[in-house]
């Protein structure tokens, strides 16, 4: 039903067209502004910024032996992987936010979780049929109790979720780093790692020569619970108006300091598939010298989406095809990546400029209003 007030339907307008180009015009004004920070440092702009932009793409080669075939398969494989990780992690993120807990746990959470799965698997290494639902079933419910133990502490000791969910990181990369070290550990590998996990518990892949697995078919479903989760369901409901009402969500009598605990207790679950995928699917072991640092990248994924779980898989591929374009870059042109990081900061800062949005919707909207003036008249 349309507004009868037509400077509300003026400002519906301008706020819907400002959540719908909000993202590509953050990219494209990241862009220009790297464009021109590159002209001052490089000796061929063009060059690096198209290198930056296709260098992922696979490409079409011919030769007279073998005729046309794909090649850099793997640079494209990578960008898949990284976006399914990437994309996990944002979704891990952005249920906590949407109740207004700014959780940095993922980290932790993602370590314990694919702890937890390849033990499972290490210690049951059964038919794929059964060992791998017992893995994923072991992740989820680490990543959610992890997940949870911020969550309890804030609504009953009224510890600050931040301070919480970073220390809390600390202590589960080195309870990670103690037992692959102490318990896992593969006495025949030459460096501290555990057992290679058996081919049928390792996740099928589907692009040849790369890493690229079942997971990714199973994305978009996952996709859709989250979103489910927080947009069709009554825990959902109670986690969107915690997040953006809590004086009246406890007015209202809505279970407050339950809602906290499972948005950040769920946000672990989506943490630990994440990885169970990069136990299972990418390394199908468990190095002690896992790098950390990835659950903060889902931080960014999940700010550029705005905590909107259908907007996270664009977000995770955009983030992961930045950052495999940035490595094709820095080995083909005078570049670093480290412009790539300028890049993503001011993408970041475009996306949550909450007044940049609807100011530019409001001129176009009156641009087009003066322009059929003009062509009425």
């Amino acid at each position: 039903m349309t507004p009868a007030n037509p400077l509300l339907q003026q400002q519906l307008q301008r706020q819907a067209l400002a959540q719908r180009w909000r993202l590509p015009l953050a990219l494209l004004a990241s862009l220009a502004v790297g464009f021109v920070i590159t002209l001052a440092v490089s000796d061929q702009p063009l060059r690096a910024f198209l290198v930056l932009l296709t260098g992922p793409m696979p490409r079409l080669d011919w030769s007279a032996a073998d005729g046309w075939q794909l090649t850099r398969m793997v640079r494209f494989g990578a960008v898949i992987e990284d976006a399914i990780t990437l994309c996990l992690l944002g979704l891990a993120v952005s249920l906590p936010f949407r109740a207004r807990q700014f959780s940095l746990g993922a980290d932790g959470q993602l370590f314990l979780g694919a702890l937890a799965a390849t033990a499972a698997s290490l210690w049951w290494p059964g038919p794929w049929y059964a060992a791998l639902p017992l893995a994923f079933a072991a992740a989820c419910i680490t990543g959610f109790a992890w997940g949870a133990v911020p969550g309890l502490l804030k609504v009953r000791f009224d510890i600050n979720e931040i301070v919480s969910t970073l220390m809390l990181n600390i202590i589960a990369v080195q309870f990670y780093r103690w037992v692959v070290t102490d318990i896992l550990r593969d006495p025949a590998a030459g460096f501290i790692v555990t057992p290679m996990l058996a081919p049928g518990l390792q996740l099928p892949v589907l692009l040849a020569h790369t890493n690229v697995t079942v997971m990714l078919l199973a994305l978009p479903a996952m996709v859709w619970l989250a979103w489910v989760l927080l947009m069709r369901t009554t825990l959902g409901y109670e986690i969107r108006v915690v997040g953006e009402a809590p004086a009246f969500a406890r007015q209202a009598g809505l279970p407050v300091q339950r809602t906290i605990w499972l948005s950040m207790a769920l946000g672990g679950a989506f943490a630990a598939l994440a990885g169970v995928h990069v136990s299972h699917g990418l390394l199908k072991r468990l190095p002690v010298d896992l790098p950390t640092g990835l659950g903060y990248e889902g931080l960014l994924v999940a700010l550029l989406a705005r905590n909107n779980p259908r907007a996270v898989p664009l977000a995770a591929l955009l983030y992961a095809w930045l950052r495999t374009g940035a490595l094709a870059m820095e080995r083909s042109t005078d570049v670093s990546r480290e412009m790539v990081l300028v890049i993503q900061a001011l993408m970041i800062l475009f996306v949550v400029s909450e007044r940049m949005g609807p100011a530019l919707a409001g001129l176009w909207l009156d641009w087009r209003a003066r322009r059929g003036g003009r062509h009425g008249a």
